[in-house]
């Protein structure tokens, strides 16, 4: 398993993973190589909306659809740094290419950009990150911890975010409910 890269990938949590924090969480991994892996959890919106956000930021947001887009909980690593996962890929400061099309941007050119112009128009905002160690996601996999999916922008930009973890187990063929609690070895 040394050589998997899962850089635009979604990881599906198994119905046995007990971590609060993944339990039933659609995962979209943003970086993954030798050091480790980086993702953001992309179903768990947060009781907060992008007016809010950018209200406690002190920030302006003059481009109406935008301020009831909802923030989510993108992990559990720096829950109070914003990332802002967006296509198309653009030119900002503090930015992951992940894509030729998506991008992870951490600046605040980016919020800037979005509150005066709405751009770029595609964006799924995060507070904080998934963050795996050198070999730990492969180990986790290894358990059967979590399946691992092609990713798909409209999975993440066009559907509500209930809708986004049936959508990439679709793409397996399987549903949530079909999973089993129990890993199995052959």
């Amino acid at each position: 398993m040394d050589s998997v890269n899962l850089t635009h990938q979604f990881l599906i949590a198994m119905p046995a993973m007990v971590d609060p924090y993944f339990n039933r969480s659609l995962v979209y991994i943003c970086e993954h190589n030798e050091q480790g892996a980086l993702g953001i959890i992309v179903n768990r919106p947060l009781d907060m909306t992008l007016a809010g956000l950018f209200e406690k930021v002190d920030l302006s947001l003059s481009v109406p659809e935008m301020e009831g887009l909802p923030v989510y909980f993108g992990g559990p690593v720096q829950t109070d740094r914003g990332f802002v996962l967006h296509r198309p890929l653009g030119q900002w400061q503090s930015s992951l290419k992940v894509t030729d099309e998506i991008g992870l941007t951490s600046s605040k050119d980016i919020l800037t950009s979005m509150g005066e112009k709405g751009d770029p128009k595609d964006i799924l905002m995060t507070l904080g990150y998934s963050g795996w160690g050198a070999g730990q996601l492969e180990d986790e996999l290894a358990q059967n911890a979590w399946l691992t999916v092609a990713a798909d922008g409209e999975i993440l930009f066009a559907l509500p975010p209930e809708e986004r973890l049936a959508a990439a187990m679709q793409k397996l063929g399987v549903s949530y409910t079909q999973l089993s609690d129990v890993a199995g070895h052959a």
